[in-house]
């Protein structure tokens, strides 16, 4: 009895194509990801525990309930299983150094120590962000503590979480170069070994905070943005909602980073092209 039991509980559930058809409008909807018909196995894949750990009959009892769910929890919940959260420190490298060496000398050298912004949007677990940090210390060293500001939002709570911590398995961190881990990393000890943590001046200069970038709040310009690797996920009306609202919260002579593997030909917009994924708004 055991054994079939435990069988019940991990056959997967079926996903029948009016459930189907409700979660890929909501998800659209709600974050502007688009999914695909094909995307059936994966959606049952990522779904299915919170529908049986909830005690759901299947797939349209649960959609019920994150309909009525009036504080969103339950909302958030299935989009943080939905969304894909692939990143690694280094990702696309260049970028980094093209802000470290491009970006932030003018920025440093602006009077009366005027403060540096920065939003790392889409920042998943937080290695982007943290890469930032990174580089503006190795710029401006300790005055990068007192100088610059980063804002790292993403969607997922669960993503988020992990970011905040700032700590990572050591196979994380392999491709890093060892003097970066000398420098910007602390290494995990009795419980903690075999994983490493952000240091502390780098954590102490990102804010990370929940935004969804088909709402995305008003708030001070700031002097570069990273949006990378999100856009492949927007159909063409929701990448061009997503990069109007980036370019609004650009300063003059502001910097927006997007993915190598991204494009924003399909959109209208003030930027002018001055890198590999790099563009620039008019001073």
């Amino acid at each position: 009895m055991a054994s079939s039991t435990a069988n019940w509980v991990s056959a997967p559930l079926d996903l029948g194509d009016r459930d189907l058809k409700a979660i890929v409008r909501l998800v659209y909807e709600k974050s502007g990801i688009t999914l695909h018909d094909d995307k059936r196995a994966l959606i049952t894949a990522r779904l299915q525990k919170r529908v049986k750990q909830g005690g759901f009959g299947g797939f349209t009892d649960y959609l019920k309930h994150v309909e009525a769910d009036a504080s969103g929890d339950e909302l958030t919940t299935l989009l943080d299983a939905i969304a894909t959260n692939h990143t690694a420190f280094f990702r696309e490298s260049q970028h980094f150094d093209f802000l470290r060496d491009v970006v932030l000398p003018p920025l440093a050298a602006r009077g009366n120590g005027a403060v540096i912004l920065g939003w790392s949007a889409a920042c998943s677990t937080g290695e982007e962000p943290y890469n930032i940090a990174m580089a503006c210390f190795d710029r401006l060293g300790d005055e990068a503590g007192r100088r610059v500001r980063l804002l790292a939002s993403d969607m997922s709570t669960k993503a988020l979480k992990a970011a905040r911590s700032g700590v990572y398995r050591a196979e994380r961190v392999e491709e890093v170069p060892i003097e970066v881990l000398r420098r910007h990393f602390q290494k995990g000890l009795g419980a903690q070994d075999g994983t490493v943590r952000v240091s502390p001046q780098v954590r102490q200069i990102v804010e990370f905070r929940q935004i969804n970038l088909l709402d995305v709040p008003p708030g001070p310009p700031f002097d570069f943005i990273f949006c990378r690797n999100v856009m492949i996920y927007f159909d063409a009306v929701v990448q061009q909602r997503v990069v109007q609202a980036l370019e609004r919260r650009l300063t003059p002579g502001g910097y927006l980073f997007i993915s190598h593997s991204e494009s924003l030909n399909r959109t209208t917009h003030g930027l002018t092209w001055i890198a590999p994924a790099v563009y620039r708004r008019g001073q």
